[in-house]
């Protein structure tokens, strides 16, 4: 969800591409769902997995799940780090209404952070500045 909303909301700032540590077969059609409703098109490219990343093409590197923090390659060179913490709502157990609540609740937080992100005056920041208000974002909630 980050990817589309972050390639939506961003287009001419930013690119985003997503990969996982553990990544499922096929988007959650649950996500998509999500998506949908907020207007937010899927190019409907599968999940890929950290295999196989350039570690030095990318400038700034954002992991949402914990899951993927903790299996995070090394990004050498200049790309700056940061975690934008959330709970993965594919792990959510309960009914569809608490699943759908879950995914609803996980689009909602990455919104939010992603409009920080497009609200920040990020250009001429040194390295230092930028990880810190990358930081600063995820922990908003």
């Amino acid at each position: 969800m980050a990817e589309a909303v972050l390639n939506q909301r961003g287009r001419g700032r930013f690119v985003a591409e997503s990969a996982g540590s553990l990544p499922a077969a096929q988007v959650n059609p649950i996500a998509l769902g999500v998506l949908r409703e907020a207007g937010i098109p899927w190019q409907g490219r599968p999940p890929r997995g950290l295999d196989g990343l350039d570690p030095e093409a990318w400038d700034i590197v954002i992991t949402v799940c914990d899951q993927a923090r903790q299996a995070c390659p090394l990004f050498p060179g200049r790309a700056v780090i940061a975690h934008w913490g959330t709970p993965d709502p594919a792990a959510v157990q309960g009914d569809s209404q608490e699943v759908q609540r879950a995914f609803r609740e996980a689009f909602r937080l990455i919104s939010q952070r992603v409009d920080l992100l497009l609200a920040e005056p990020l250009d001429g920041l040194d390295r230092k500045a930028l990880q810190d208000r990358l930081r600063r974002i995820g922990q908003t909630g």
